[in-house]
């Protein structure tokens, strides 16, 4: 499955690169410490469900790399733009091995099935 995306050759050459660099940096420190860790969080302070990742893997003995961009009023362009790199909805973005997992509730069903030992073992 292939998630839509505006085709490059859809976008006037004169905002190309405006459009590839927007927020660049923040992506590339969310790529960097996923290349360098097993397991990333990527959440925003106050966030009910940034927590109960961070909880569920405590509770599971697991240790991860945390990127806290902000608060509900602080760091949303960032974390926009991690969204739009992503595809993905809400926070937090957890990544494991490279691969983004989904949120919360997907790591619980992971942990739940056993999955995310393997996971974290491949």
């Amino acid at each position: 499955m292939n998630r839509p995306i505006l085709a490059e050759s859809a976008i006037h050459p004169a905002i190309r690169q405006r459009i590839a660099e927007h927020h660049q940096r923040v992506i590339e420190r969310v790529q960097t410490a996923v290349a360098q860790h097993a397991l990333v969080v990527v959440g925003l302070s106050g966030n009910p469900f940034v927590g109960k990742a961070r909880k569920a893997l405590t509770a599971a003995g697991v240790a991860h790399e945390y990127i806290e961009l902000g608060s509900y009023f602080s760091q949303w362009r960032l974390r926009n733009a991690l969204k739009m790199w992503t595809g993905w909805p809400t926070f937090p973005m957890v990544f494991v091995r490279g691969t983004l997992i989904g949120g919360a509730d997907d790591l619980r069903r992971l942990i739940d099935s056993g999955e995310f030992q393997t996971l974290l073992q491949a």
